[in-house]
């Protein structure tokens, strides 16, 4: 085509009387355009040939024309392209130890009994520094094989994946777990429910609506193996489970191996790293918390994550203490005031009890703080906490001041907006953004993102039809999630998305996740998650290495992300293209197959995605006894 340095325009004429030769240089130049122009057209118009996408990244890329001509439609982007120099020198990643098999950097128990027992401070993320990062890949126990498949993986797990049969000895009366042969079978029983999950949601299905769609998410504090997440599960609600890595073993792994969500966690001295007014539901069954303990903090706590309008539910000591004291082998007057102290702390919150009926008893955080306020001129205990960010959750200390609810004007307006029922409530523009209290997020961004999402998931499907599959994936991570879209954007398969909103990110969103009906933490990916290896199936990471350019090493990110996908995992990465490169150039050394292919707007986009396997290697076959003898 005509460059911006030819001579020739459209409009010009002749500015000397030599007429003909002009003109043949004009019939010249035409020529030499129709030729350039006629090029063009045919180039494109053969590139237009393509009719179809890859399906399959970890296979050869090929397309096929009109006219049945095979093409390689395979990226050309490949590390030697482009001169790279990596954060650091380009090394191999040994195998770890087979005795790091369940390495939880951050909640490791050699470096936790250095910090102090108080309040169990211990017990909370204490992580390595940068010079005791390891930079070796840990492997799966010897025998790995894929969980079984949901609904099936909620009732069963292999013995293999997590060796530990302490849980099936100690729990055994209540029903919590069953070692049969090659397996685990999870009855679905619990310390305070050993008839089963489904009973024990019933009773609570009885005392309050969990059917209408009011209920959507739920936080489990001290959840054993998640059976009640699980089991919630069936009824549209959608719980984030939690326990300490110590207390039980392998509790939350076995939660993550049956396909329920979970997190390694404690209620200390830090706040739980979730926003406020996220949860329509909390619940303690024999979580042994000290409620009552430390100013009344954790019950503080709790409240700041309910909703307004929630409900706390607790089972299991004091609950029922005129039944169960002589079994709890505690005496009666300590149980008594012990519920007498929770009572007390509950009430000074503004909470009303609503129903104690057997074993469980309830209270409900009220709408809003109009009645609350009032009740403050008479007693100041506690006092509402002075101007600070609710949503702030990431190493920050509890404290033993009552959050403020967002003002209203009458005793029936709910603070801080009403949210629509499930599932109206994932495609409603989320109050937090309807208010207008995201900087730059509105009604609109919130409506155009969602339909981009719906749109790149499909286009993902079509490259990787395994997302396309029925129980292909169930546990799936978001590493920089947004307003929780790509979510959304799946929430018809059988599935459940742990949305991250990091720390570094320009808006704290998850709130609006939260109030979508959908499920997240926040994260530092400097830092290792707090989860056990080989929790996710499939892992989205948008823009992750760009947001962390010069915090931390790509390589570190990258080891902690193959840390905590499964052996044959997925890993959809999208970023710039040269990012994309210097992460492909790593992956290789993990010996990770992948491939970048174009965004789906076409090549002309610098950004790209990659699309890439964590490849299936376990530990030896000679290391197989000392891994269960180790655990």
């Amino acid at each position: 085509m005509a460059g911006p340095h030819q001579q020739y325009h459209a409009i010009s004429k002749p500015v000397t009387a030599n007429f003909p030769f002009f003109k043949k240089i004009n019939l010249y130049t035409l020529l030499l355009i129709l030729f350039l122009c006629t090029f063009s057209y045919l180039f494109g118009s053969w590139r237009n040939t393509i009719v179809s996408i890859p399906c399959d990244p970890s296979k050869p890329t090929t397309t096929v024309t009109e006219e049945g001509k095979s093409l390689d439609f395979a990226t050309h982007h490949s590390a030697g392209d482009l001169d790279v120099t990596l954060t650091s020198e380009v090394r191999t990643y040994p195998s770890c130890n087979v005795n790091l098999s369940e390495y939880t950097p951050c909640e490791d128990p050699k470096r936790s009994f250095k910090f102090s027992r108080h309040q169990l401070i211990y017990e909370e993320r204490h992580c390595p520094e940068k010079g005791e990062l390891l930079k070796c890949r840990i492997p799966a126990p010897y025998g790995y094989r894929n969980p079984f498949t949901w609904p099936a993986s909620r009732d069963y797990a292999w013995y293999n994946n997590v060796p530990h049969k302490h849980l099936t000895v100690e729990k055994a009366v209540q029903n919590w777990i069953r070692f049969e042969g090659d397996r685990f079978r999870f009855p679905g029983g619990g310390t305070m429910f050993p008839n089963g999950a489904d009973a024990y949601i019933d009773d609570i299905g009885r005392l309050i609506d969990l059917n209408d769609g009011s209920i959507r998410t739920a936080i489990d504090t001290g959840c054993g193996v998640a059976s009640w997440g699980g089991y919630l599960l069936s009824r549209n609600v959608l719980t984030m489970s939690f326990a300490p890595r110590d207390n039980h073993e392998a509790q939350v792994q076995f939660a993550l191996e049956r396909g329920v969500p979970a997190l390694i966690g404690i209620m200390a001295s830090k706040r739980l790293p979730y926003p406020s007014r996220a949860f329509d539901m909390a619940h303690c069954s024999r979580c042994l918390i000290p409620w009552a303990d430390f100013g009344g903090q954790y019950l503080i706590e709790v409240d700041r994550v309910l909703r307004p309008g929630g409900y706390w539910i607790l089972s299991g000591p004091p609950i029922n203490w005129k039944t169960h004291w002589k079994g709890w082998d505690r005496t009666e007057d300590d149980l008594n005031d012990e519920q007498n102290k929770i009572e007390t702390v509950a009430n000074s919150l503004c909470w009303k009890k609503l129903v104690e009926k057997d074993d469980i008893a309830i209270w409900q955080k009220p709408i809003n703080h109009l009645n609350c306020k009032a009740n403050r001129k008479i007693t100041q205990n506690p006092p509402f906490c002075p101007a600070h960010d609710p949503d702030k959750a990431w190493y920050t200390n509890m404290e033993t001041c009552l959050t403020n609810l967002p003002e209203v004007s009458t005793n029936q307006d709910v603070a801080g907006g009403e949210l629509p029922k499930w599932p109206e409530r994932l495609n409603a523009v989320p109050p937090r953004i309807s208010r207008g209290t995201l900087e730059g997020i509105t009604a609109e961004t919130f409506q155009k993102d969602t339909a981009l999402w719906n749109r790149r998931v499909s286009y993902y499907k079509a490259v990787n039809n395994q997302l396309e599959k029925p129980g292909r994936y169930r546990n799936i991570l978001d590493m920089n999630a947004y307003l929780g879209g790509f979510a959304a954007a799946l929430i018809n398969d059988p599935l459940w998305v742990m949305n991250v909103v990091p720390v570094q990110a320009s808006a704290n969103t998850l709130g609006v996740i939260y109030e979508r009906g959908l499920i997240g933490t926040y994260q530092d990916w400097c830092e290792a998650m707090s989860t056990y290896p080989r929790t996710y199936d499939f892992i989205h990471a948008d823009s992750v290495f760009s947001l962390y350019d010069g915090r931390c090493e790509m390589e570190d990110i990258l080891l902690e992300m193959d840390r905590i996908l499964r052996p044959e995992g997925n890993v959809i990465f999208r970023d710039d293209v040269d990012v994309l490169v210097k992460i492909k150039k790593i992956t290789d050394i993990l010996n990770w197959d992948s491939r970048i292919v174009d965004h789906e707007d076409g090549p002309h986009q610098r950004e790209k995605l990659l699309f890439a396997v964590k490849a299936y290697w376990t530990a030896p076959a000679d290391h197989q006894k000392e891994s269960t003898t180790s655990s």
